[in-house]
């Protein structure tokens, strides 16, 4: 394919690795050929890898699998997920993903990207509600504007949050950039 037609999301096959598109950029320059600005992300060593492109440079493209597998717990090397339709666990390994650590709770279902049988990307929702387990309470006449506070969420992750959200209520959390978005009534 040529890489003009590079997407956020594709998987790519560049000097014999294989590498996820995370960012993509299209440049057309008043003078000179159009060109793409790619970050790609090497599932298998967390790698980051920046390249630019012509529009018109070949690039291969590889044919990859995803589907929802379910979360069943980390250790210290690996994720361990479970295919609910056939109960055959496997394992990804944490290097790499090891961000993605905080954000994961176990018994939920992500998409796994597979190429050759081999896990190269998880998919977090981009948005994901989870419950406060430790909070610090709102000190009274604390109300300068944008008063915030650190909790703790279910994951272990600390989250900033208004000084107004209290142990046991659930909170909607950006994944990518790990930010409360809104209190969640249940």
């Amino acid at each position: 394919m040529k890489a003009g037609a590079i997407n956020k999301g594709m998987a790519l096959l560049i000097k014999g690795s294989s590498f996820i598109v995370v960012e993509r950029e299209f440049v057309n320059p008043g003078k000179g050929s159009a060109f793409v600005r790619l970050k790609l992300k090497s599932p298998a060593t967390g790698k980051v890898l920046k390249e630019t492109m012509k529009t018109q440079d070949q690039i291969e493209e590889i044919s990859v699998e995803d589907k929802e597998y379910q979360y069943l717990y980390s250790d210290e090397e690996s994720f361990h997920f479970m295919d609910t339709e056939t109960y055959d666990q496997f394992e990804v390994p944490l290097e790499g993903f090891a961000d993605y650590k905080l954000l994961m709770r176990d018994g939920d279902t992500y998409k796994v990207i597979m190429w050759d049988e081999k896990p190269l990307d998880i998919i977090l929702p981009y948005k994901v509600v989870y419950e406060v387990t430790e909070a610090a309470e709102g000190v009274k006449g604390d109300t300068v504007q944008g008063a915030s506070k650190l909790v703790k969420i279910e994951t272990g992750l600390e989250v900033k949050v208004p000084i107004f959200i209290k142990q046991g209520e659930k909170i909607m959390v950006n994944t990518e950039t790990r930010e409360y978005v809104e209190r969640v009534n249940s």
